[in-house]
């Protein structure tokens, strides 16, 4: 077991100035936890100075992955996945609302007295405020995704000091990760875990970019997805929704937006929630569901009933996309439209579907993060990239510089 014991007196520890509270430096993702007196566990709950996460799934789940499965490298400890979708979607939603309702049934339910989740500030539909919710119209307010990092954790003070015992948390992979080193340190007598698939995300100034370089009406976006399809769909104020294939994306204007972070990042699947709602195992118009263990399989249960449901299904072979898309990126190609929209068209027809397409993408951002790890961090490649990771990036041919 690597993540930290109790320290009766952390409360007594003061947070840093913000000029020297990163530890990680530029690999800092924001997460939140430097924000807080918890920062003095950084060290060993930061996903990117202390990547731990074979020991904290055997804390969380009662096991790590079996090396011998490639379903465990890619997906993580999972009890079952399934396809699912509202059958009342929630207006407003990004999807149909599953993570929301979860949220909304646990609290009403009195299961949590609060939930941390994200809403935006007045001022800018984008800029992540986390909050913790503690009624379902809060939880509603923080309806679709943030696509910019969002510092969740900074609120793990206020949910110490309000002295409730039962929370529900929503994050991201790095979030999780923190979250769990320093789960002993909150006091709580149950915490529950909802995660989301995380790649790629940005500033708030490398999201304008993205905005500005994309989109045919970038101040009118209301939230956008990289969907299966092979399109970026975007959702406008008017309810109109825009596609761009990914291969007309301007590839050599965008490879410098992502934030460093979500560069060096092996944990697209968020591997230590309990449960993990995302799109890229499904089929188009539905969610992939992970349950992880017991306590997620308890948070799917309360909302079962108000589900749509289907097995998981993959088809298509990946391996050849994948190893075309790794010079492609690490060139900087980008096809004009006519021709990126024919290709488009073609592996929508014959590409990888459902957990095929969901390998796709993992092993297409693995092997772009091992090698942006490889160049900028060479001293930190072997410690850093989990087991699974690496076995995921064999399987492929990488330039040798």
């Amino acid at each position: 077991m690597t993540s930290v014991l109790p320290n009766p007196n952390h409360k007594k520890a003061k947070a840093l100035k913000p000029s020297s509270r990163r530890p990680a430096k530029e690999l800092c993702s924001e997460c939140g936890l430097c924000d807080t007196y918890y920062i003095h566990y950084v060290k060993d709950a930061c996903a990117f100075l202390n990547q731990q996460i074979a020991e904290l799934e055997e804390e969380a789940h009662g096991r790590s992955r079996n090396l011998d499965n490639q379903d465990d490298w890619y997906f993580g400890v999972h009890q079952e996945m399934m396809a699912a979708r509202k059958q009342e979607p929630i207006p407003g939603a990004q999807w149909t609302g599953i993570v929301s309702t979860i949220a909304i049934e646990m609290l009403t339910r009195g299961i949590v007295e609060g939930v941390v989740c994200v809403q935006n500030t007045e001022e800018d539909r984008f800029q992540p405020k986390p909050v913790i919710a503690r009624t379902p119209e809060e939880i509603l307010a923080a309806r679709v995704n943030k696509p910019t990092l969002s510092p969740n954790l900074s609120i793990l003070e206020q949910v110490e000091q309000s002295g409730m015992k039962r929370l529900l948390a929503i994050g991201v992979g790095c979030q999780i990760q923190a979250l769990r080193a320093v789960e002993k340190q909150l006091g709580l007598e149950k915490l529950y875990v909802l995660g989301t698939p995380c790649v790629d995300n940005v500033t708030r100034a490398g999201l304008q970019k993205f905005l500005d370089t994309t989109s045919r009406s970038p101040d009118t976006v209301v939230y956008y997805e990289f969907m299966q399809d092979f399109r970026v769909h975007f959702k406008h104020e008017d309810g109109s929704t825009e596609t761009v294939p990914f291969f007309g994306l301007k590839t050599n204007q965008l490879k410098d937006v992502f934030a460093p972070s979500c560069m060096s990042c092996f944990d697209y699947v968020n591997s230590l929630a309990d449960l993990v709602v995302g799109y890229m195992g499904a089929p188009f118009g539905w969610q992939w569901i992970v349950v992880r263990n017991d306590r997620g399989q308890e948070m799917l249960n309360f909302v079962m009933d108000k589900l749509e449901t289907q097995p998981v299904m993959s088809q298509g072979d990946r391996h050849q996309a994948v190893q075309q898309s790794i010079p492609a990126y690490d060139q900087g190609v980008t096809l004009p439209m006519w021709a990126a929209k024919l290709m488009g068209v073609v592996i929508e027809r014959i590409g990888p579907k459902g957990l095929e397409y969901a390998r796709f993408s993992i092993d297409s951002h693995f092997t772009r993060n091992y090698l942006y790890t490889k160049r900028n961090y060479p001293e930190k490649l072997e410690a850093h990239v989990p087991e699974y990771a690496k076995r995921i990036v064999s399987q492929y041919k990488l330039p040798e510089s």
